[in-house]
Formats: C-alpha cells, sequence, structure tokens
C-alpha cells in the first residue's frame, strides 16, 4: 500500500463532508424571499392569527397538525392527510397541493421551484410562529 493509497479514504471522506454541508448549505430558506413569494397566497390565507380568508389563517402552522384549526371548515381530504406541518411535508404539499392531497380546496397549483418553497416555509416559521 503506497501513502497516497492509504489516505485515499479520509480524502474522500473529507470532500463528501464539504458536499453535505455545501448541500445544506443551500437548503436553506430566506424569509425575506418567502414574503415576497407568499404574496400569491395572500389572495386566500393571512399569516394573522384568526383571519381566515377562502384559506386557514397560516398563522402558527409550522407545527400544526393539518385540518385542526378551529374555526375553520376544512375537508376531509385535508382533516384525514396525516400532515403534520413541518420542512418535509410543506415543502412536499407545495409542490402540488392537490396531487399531494387529493379532494382538497386549494386550487394554487404549486410551487415548482425547490427554493421558493424553503423561501416561504422559512417565511411561515418567522413572521407566523409555531404551534404551541
Amino acid at each position: 500500500m503506497t501513502n497516497r493509497s492509504r489516505y485515499l479514504p479520509a480524502v474522500v471522506l473529507g470532500a463528501a463532508l464539504l458536499l453535505l454541508q455545501a448541500g445544506t448549505a443551500l437548503a436553506e430558506g430566506d424569509p425575506a424571499k418567502g414574503m415576497q413569494i407568499f404574496k400569491k397566497c395572500q389572495v386566500c390565507h393571512s399569516i394573522d392569527a384568526g383571519v381566515n380568508k377562502i384559506g386557514p389563517s397560516l398563522h402558527a402552522v409550522y407545527g400544526r397538525k393539518a385540518g385542526t384549526l378551529a374555526g375553520y371548515n376544512y375537508t376531509d381530504a385535508m382533516k384525514n392527510s396525516g400532515f403534520t406541518w413541518d420542512e418535509a411535508s410543506l415543502d412536499k404539499y407545495l409542490t402540488n397541493p392537490r396531487k399531494v392531497v387529493p379532494g382538497t380546496r386549494m386550487v394554487f397549483v404549486g410551487l415548482p421551484k425547490e427554493q421558493d418553497r424553503l423561501d416561504v416555509i422559512a417565511y411561515l416559521k418567522q413572521a407566523g410562529g409555531t404551534a404551541p
């Protein structure tokens, strides 16, 4: 075994760790950009507590079980979706709401760009807080 081949696994592992860290950094959402994107959502949703529109208030949506906000009449599909709104479920849902929860009333076609979804999620977490 040469000196070069002895250190190869450590070099490969180090490079993999750097790539993982870079990927994690890119997976961060920008709340300021999310606020701009959220303007599309404001037709139907409010970020203010207790303010339902066509869709439910998204205040403290992060960490809330889907279909449980008091005072809003959800479809059975949403009530039975099994989602608790976190990064993964919000990202999946915001990609294509009607495909992810067939029977939802949400007619929005979704956000196809991953970074847009991450930005909106970051905004929801920051501006609306999290569920108790």
